[in-house]
């Protein structure tokens, strides 16, 4: 194995950390060090409607950012009060797509899957992709940019999110319909 393949893997296993932060950080709350995944002007793209197999992430885009960490992250975590999360880019079977497009940029495209339980109960399960951009700043892999695409939405219960509350974190505040279309409940 070259040097330079050496260098690659490494990069490859930082960009895979670099996503079990993002995951551990939203799921246990740290607000602080979630907002150091991302860059200082991340773009984020929700794609609030279940699309076809999620092969067009145009399908009734959802909300675009807001842009930024600043605004972005206290959006997301607020959403998320009182909510049980679990985010998984699923890894099993569906291992990442990364591309390094230079030293300091790359590609990437992520299953994943989640599953929201409100204090009631009730509970939101979701999957779908992660496309994602990651630039290097100051030696340090960070999203650069996230597009969340959905190929699964269920419901248990009457799923609602808490008062003034979004499912911008994992689906744009719900309550029975995702981006006008009904989500299927079980």
């Amino acid at each position: 194995m070259s040097a330079e393949d050496v260098r690659a893997a490494d990069e490859l296993e930082a960009l895979r950390q670099l996503k079990a932060r993002y995951c551990r950080f939203l799921d246990t709350k740290q607000v602080e060090s979630w907002r150091t995944v991302f860059t200082t002007d991340v773009v984020v793209t929700l794609d609030l409607a279940v699309s076809t197999g999620g092969a067009d992430p145009t399908t009734a885009p959802g909300p675009r950012g807001p842009n930024g960490p600043v605004n972005f992250v206290p959006m997301v975590m607020g959403g998320l009060e009182n909510v049980a999360t679990m985010h998984l880019p699923i890894q099993e079977s569906h291992t990442p797509e990364l591309t390094l497009s230079s030293a300091t940029t790359a590609t990437g495209i992520w299953a994943m899957e989640d599953w929201l339980v409100v204090a009631d109960g009730s509970e939101l399960h979701g999957a779908g992709h992660y496309h994602e951009t990651y630039m290097k700043q100051d030696g340090d892999w960070r999203i650069g940019s996230l597009h969340l695409t959905q190929t699964i939405q269920e419901m248990s219960g009457e799923f609602s999110m808490p008062e003034n509350s979004s499912r911008v974190a994992a689906v744009g505040g719900c309550t029975g319909t995702f981006a006008g279309r009904p989500a299927r409940r079980i």
